[in-house]
């Protein structure tokens, strides 16, 4: 039997996984995708289909909530003959991004293929994306102002 922890750290992976899949570019997912020669066959459950979320903010973080706006989302679910059903949803419109991504998730929970989609698509995901936030925040520093004060003595 599996434990309530080891359910957790396979959610809490799964969570991960499809964060970076997620906020990473389609045509990088779907070049990786191809070069790791997974199987493709599974049974489409849901979409992949675009729909809108409404997104809520807070004003300075902790007031009341309120209707911000919406946001374009493509989710997608499929379901292997083996039966694992995996689940993709994302920002955008991108509807092959969102089955491959689905495609990943019920993959990934076969052990045979959790090593492969860990090193050949997932890695490399977290690796163009750390080099992106890298140049992103090195691009916002050469704009930076520091603002100090001046002491001119006492009055």
């Amino acid at each position: 039997m599996v434990s309530r922890q080891e359910r957790q750290a396979t959610l809490e992976r799964r969570r991960e996984a499809m964060a970076v899949m997620a906020a990473a570019p389609g045509e990088t997912l779907m070049q990786l995708w191809s070069s790791a020669a997974l199987p493709e066959e599974a049974e489409t459950l849901r979409g992949p289909e675009t729909g809108l979320v409404t997104v809520r903010g807070r004003m300075g973080g902790g007031g009341a909530a309120f209707n911000f706006g919406e946001a374009t989302v493509t989710r997608a679910t499929v379901k292997l003959a083996t039966g694992e059903v995996g689940h993709a949803y994302m920002l955008g419109r991108e509807k092959t991004k969102a089955k491959v991504a689905a495609l990943v998730d019920a993959l990934r929970q076969k052990p045979e293929f959790e090593t492969l989609i860990e090193e050949k698509i997932l890695a490399p995901l977290r690796d163009k994306l750390a080099e992106g936030d890298a140049e992103r925040r090195s691009e916002t520093a050469a704009t930076r102002v520091d603002f100090f004060t001046m002491v001119r003595g006492e009055d």
